[in-house]
């Protein structure tokens, strides 16, 4: 393998090691896993292993660090795919070590609390110029223990330039994993980020014993809700009717592997958030998100209703069931899409 093919992967957690391991069964690839964790670490490099990926073999090729700069030394492609919230801390870290000609690829879906900043306006305040000049976003229904096993998956990659999006298109295409392509990459990023929320309204609603009519609903007008913020904040449309907004948010909302659908549920069915999160592996990113999503939709002066309703169960301590009441209860009006 030349030198110019190797990939660091940055957060080892189960999306990171499911992309890792796509590469990594590429033999044209040496994939590197940066993990904060040194147990998984060794595990992946000891027995193929990954507690966030469980049940899971992981190919022998697939190495793991835990030095950032080791990880990224010769890189020329690295993902980008800790947990949001901890992106801007990892990274500024990263920086340094980054190739200034390495294609970075965004895989984080969330919304920087502190600055209501999106990925991408993360890291284009730690990364050089050049660099951000090929920077793409990856995003898309995809769940990473179903992409591990090889199910059939179709994801977008919006990048700064047709090129890059292209020339990303071209290292992760896979017989079982299907790439598009455009240069949204606002809407695709926060596509990825607004459904997280909406998945957990889905999830309470069958948390209270709700069905198929509730949850259509939700996602319906779910998806209305992120089609006006997204188009507010410059995003195009058209993404939200694609792969990174219908698309994963039908996935998050439906699908059992569905880390904020289960935080959802497990609210709707009366248990606290303190005690769902902290038995819980890996993170529900929709829990932070939704805060950045209340204040982002409150600043651009967007209707977000059940934004707002879920806002209000994970931090005001509004009850799941009077939540949805004041849903149905709330002005009757037109259907309105934007």
């Amino acid at each position: 393998m030349t030198e110019d093919r190797r990939v660091a992967v940055i957060g080892a957690g189960a999306w990171g090691t499911a992309l890792g391991m796509l590469l990594a069964e590429k033999d044209e690839f040496t994939v590197t896993l940066w993990s904060f964790e040194a147990d998984v670490a060794e595990s992946i490099n000891d027995v193929h292993e990954n507690r966030y990926l469980p049940g899971v073999r992981l190919p022998e090729a697939l190495r793991a660090e835990t030095d950032l700069s080791r990880t990224l030394k010769g890189a020329s492609v690295v993902i980008s795919a800790s947990p949001a919230q901890v992106v801007r801390e990892v990274m500024t870290e990263a920086a340094s070590n980054v190739p200034t000609d390495a294609l970075v690829v965004s895989a984080s879906k969330g919304i920087e609390i502190s600055t209501l900043l999106r990925m991408d306006e993360v890291l284009g305040q730690i990364l050089p110029e050049q660099i951000m000049d090929r920077f793409c976003v990856l995003s898309g229904p995809g769940f990473a223990k179903e992409v591990a096993g090889h199910a059939p998956t179709a994801v977008v990659i919006a990048g700064r330039t047709t090129e890059a999006a292209k020339e990303a298109q071209k290292i992760f295409q896979r017989p079982y994993f299907r790439i598009y392509t455009n240069t949204d990459i606002v809407g695709v990023e926060l596509g990825g980020a607004l459904k997280n929320v909406v998945a957990l309204a889905a999830g309470i609603t069958s948390g209270l014993g709700y069905g198929h009519n509730t949850i259509a609903a939700v996602i319906t007008r779910g998806l209305a809700e992120m089609t006006r913020l997204g188009v507010a904040m410059g995003g195009e449309r058209a993404t939200f009717s694609g792969l990174a907004g219908m698309g994963d948010l039908l996935l998050t909302c439906t699908g059992d592997l569905s880390r904020n659908r289960t935080v959802g549920y497990r609210l709707g069915q009366g248990e606290s958030l303190e005690a769902i999160l902290s038995d819980m592996k890996a993170v529900a990113e929709g829990v932070k998100t939704t805060e950045s999503v209340y204040e982002l939709a409150r600043g651009c002066g967007v209707e977000m209703p059940i934004v707002e309703q879920v806002y209000g169960i994970l931090n005001e301590d509004v009850l799941p069931a009077a939540a949805l009441e004041m849903l149905m209860l709330r002005e009757s009006t037109s259907e309105e899409w934007s």
